[in-house]
């Protein structure tokens, strides 16, 4: 019989949607499952962009050009200057979601067997894409103890050797939700140049930053505008997850090219997604006001009932829709996936990702999960007050 490859193997299941079979197994029994596990907003598309494809009058979806349409990269940079990162449309390619803009940046700038820094908790699935490129993650911790801050340089210093070759950040961060400064960034810049490494920048929950903060971009960073590779996507932004545009942006036109050869074997970005994603840069204020306003109001909903729970604690993100919360459980992976089996509260159940799949360190976030505000106030409420009743019930509760 064939054997399968040693990737696919290694290749780790996502921590997001691992569960799903159970959720599913919970919904047949007549349960109604509140998905916290996942960050899809329930918060409405631009009408533009659900304008732009049903008044669509193409009479051919063709291919685009591999970096994307012209149109919307020229209008896409005109975006980025006006949030003051000073581009040309040259520096941006279209991809096929954020992940495959991160995917190609790793392929283009790394070689099988470099090493790249990432600070954990993390987004899991860089763990896959990194297994694809033949790169090692190195993570670095952050702790829930301090609300998940960068480490230290000196804690970087550590850990870096010949093989490394980038750091990856994710800016305001998923799972976390933790948003870095402009001083920790610099902290960065600093061993960047040391290094003569890439910095990585995922700020794909760019517009998403609370109580005054303001986010500063790697793009930003004087220093090393040579270095930096942004990665970003219209998912969150536009609440379009399903679209599946994201973009590569780099001044180092050396990436850009080399990264374009990659694009050009996969021909080009979805059509009628690049339709949308161009259409909802015209998106008005108000609904970022909206938007900003109710997950303001769903953070502090769910921060606060989360707190108000015995033995729980979850820091106030800064940023993104996610928090990491510490719960009294033995295992966050066997109570998440109880919840599904075998709980359920008024005819409700919750759904939650366990952080340990957000940690490459094996051991971490054992007790933890990930936790995305993403539904409405009315259902969060609900939602809480079946975790909290799950909490009690849950045999494996640390008293």
């Amino acid at each position: 019989m064939p054997q399968i490859s040693q990737k696919g193997h290694e290749m780790p299941l996502s921590p997001i949607r691992k569960l799903v079979p159970f959720a599913e197994a919970a919904k047949a029994k007549g349960r109604k499952v509140f998905h916290l596990n996942i960050g899809q907003p329930d918060i409405p598309t631009p009408q533009v962009a659900l304008d732009a494809i049903k008044n669509c009058q193409e009479k051919v979806i063709a291919y685009s050009h591999s970096a994307g349409n012209e149109t919307y990269r020229r209008k896409l940079a005109d975006y980025y200057t006006g949030i003051g990162i000073d581009i040309d449309y040259t520096n941006i390619l279209i991809t096929t979601g954020g992940s495959e803009a991160i995917t190609l940046a790793f392929l283009a700038t790394l070689n099988p067997g470099d090493e790249i820094i990432i600070p954990e908790p993390f987004y899991a699935n860089y763990i896959s894409f990194a297994m694809m490129a033949g790169v090692k993650v190195i993570p670095i911790t952050s702790s829930i103890e301090n609300d998940f801050a960068l480490p230290s340089i000196e804690e970087f210093e550590k850990i870096i050797t010949p093989r490394t070759k980038g750091i990856v950040i994710v800016n305001p961060n998923n799972p976390t939700g933790y948003l870095y400064s402009k001083e920790e960034l610099e902290q960065l810049q600093e061993i960047i140049i040391k290094h003569d490494m890439y910095l990585y920048a995922d700020e794909v929950y760019r517009e998403f930053c609370y109580d005054g903060e303001e986010h500063f971009s790697a793009m930003e960073l004087e220093q090393i505008q040579q270095n930096v590779i942004l990665l970003d996507s219209v998912s969150k932004r536009y609440s379009e997850c399903g679209v599946r545009i994201g973009a590569l942006i780099s001044r180092n036109m050396e990436v850009v090219n080399t990264v374009m050869k990659f694009a050009m074997a996969r021909l080009c970005p979805p059509g009628f997604g690049q339709i949308a994603a161009e259409a909802s840069l015209d998106t008005p204020k108000d609904y970022f006001d909206g938007v900003y306003n109710e997950y303001i109001e769903r953070r502090n909903f769910v921060v606060n009932a989360l707190n108000e729970m015995p033995g729980v604690y979850s820091p106030m993100p800064k940023g993104a829709f996610y928090t990491v919360c510490k719960l009294p459980v033995d295992d966050a992976d066997k109570f998440a996936q109880w919840m599904l089996e075998e709980f359920e509260y008024k005819g409700y159940t919750v759904m939650v990702a366990p952080a340990s799949g957000f940690y490459a360190t094996e051991g971490l976030g054992k007790n933890e999960v990930r936790i995305a505000y993403v539904l409405k106030i009315d259902d969060l409420r609900l939602a809480m007050e079946t975790l909290a009743a799950a909490l009690e019930a849950y045999p494996g509760k640390i008293k």
